[in-house]
């Protein structure tokens, strides 16, 4: 009987190109189900678990299950968490090259604290406020100037909008208009109701900069805080670009080599912003609560970090990994200007 139960499921899924339909099973006085094929794939079960797509066997329908899911799932990511971190912190280069040979399931990955770390470093620049000063008023007024003048633009664009609608004409590029300009005056309200950099520049070579940078430039120039405001939310949304932007260079310390491949430089390159993240995080912490020299001497750190890592992820010499270590530093600082005139690219296609 066994043999033609199987012969029945492999003419039912394999030979015909897919699993047995799932179907969930009838929930018993335990809050389980008793299947005999996976609810997720439609496999045939064999144990506690599908060997086919790995789900639990049998699932819970209970709200005890959605508690024991979400602290199962929080545990797990602070085991991990805390497994991962000191390694971070003081053997960068063995985290590198444990996760690169395959240990997963001991550490976070690369990815998963990358977007961790950025998500924390905005969150507490963004809570403390640090090293931003008062806008002044004469800023402020013009901002206040410019609001009702986008109000004005605002209404005319809406009416336009109406006046589309009611005569069957398509109306997607007024929304886009209209979008754009309610997202500028929510900027601006924001930064207006915020305590700001005070920054004020001024720029008078027009004429010797591209069309698309002076235009910027000279919003700038016009409102520095909207700006710097733009800037920072733009820094947040595509912060995980300098990780393509990174890659080449460090590449470039090993341009010869076949012991290692772009996966093992992206996987060095993440944790180390990783890393870096964080730090800008305790800076942000210690300037705060007013420890601006402490604050100031984790810039000490960074090259110490890279040296840590680079040496033992690429089993390196001291003098091999003291050179890379200075040509990567320099070459960290391209990739930040890099970013930032992508940021200011994206900024004058708003």
């Amino acid at each position: 009987m066994g043999e033609l139960e199987a012969f029945g499921d492999a003419v039912t899924g394999g030979l015909l190109g897919r699993a047995v339909e799932p179907s969930a099973g009838e929930v018993g006085a335990d809050g389980r189900t008793h299947e005999t094929h996976c609810l997720n794939c439609g496999t045939k079960l064999v144990g506690e678990y599908c060997h086919a797509c790995g789900q639990h066997a049998h699932v819970r329908r209970t709200l005890r299950s959605l508690i024991h899911d979400f602290l199962n799932g929080l545990m797990n990511f602070e085991g991990k968490i805390w497994r991962t971190l000191p390694l971070l912190a003081w053997k960068p280069g063995e985290l590198t090259r444990r996760y690169i040979e395959g240990q997963r399931a001991t550490f976070v990955s690369p990815i998963a604290l990358f977007l961790f770390s950025v998500f924390l470093m905005f969150a507490a620049v963004e809570t403390t406020d640090v090293g931003r000063g008062h806008a002044p008023a004469a800023v402020k007024q013009g901002m206040v100037a410019e609001l009702k003048n986008d109000g004005q633009k605002l209404a005319k664009l809406e009416s336009d909008r109406a006046a589309a609608a009611r005569a069957g004409k398509p109306t997607n590029r007024l929304d886009e208009k209209i979008a754009d300009l309610r997202s500028e005056m929510t900027a601006i309200n924001a930064v207006k109701d915020k305590n700001l950099p005070a920054t004020q520049f001024s720029f008078d070579g027009k004429e010797q900069a591209p069309r698309w940078l002076s235009d910027s430039v000279q919003a700038a120039a016009k409102n520095p805080d909207l700006t710097f405001y733009k800037l920072q939310n733009n820094a947040s949304k595509f912060s995980w670009l300098i990780i393509p932007l990174s890659v080449p260079f460090v590449w470039l310390l090993f341009p010869f080599s076949r012991r290692f491949r772009p996966y093992d430089h992206t996987v060095f390159v993440t944790y180390s912003l990783c890393f870096m993240s964080l730090l800008v995080v305790a800076g942000v912490v210690f300037q705060s609560v007013g420890l601006t020299t402490v604050a100031g001497l984790l810039w000490l750190i960074p090259p110490f970090h890279i040296y840590r890592q680079l040496k033992s992820a690429y089993s390196l010499s001291r003098w091999g990994a003291l050179w890379r270590t200075t040509l990567l530093t320099i070459f960290a600082m391209v990739v930040v200007g890099l970013f930032a005139a992508l940021l200011v690219g994206l900024e004058a296609l708003d």
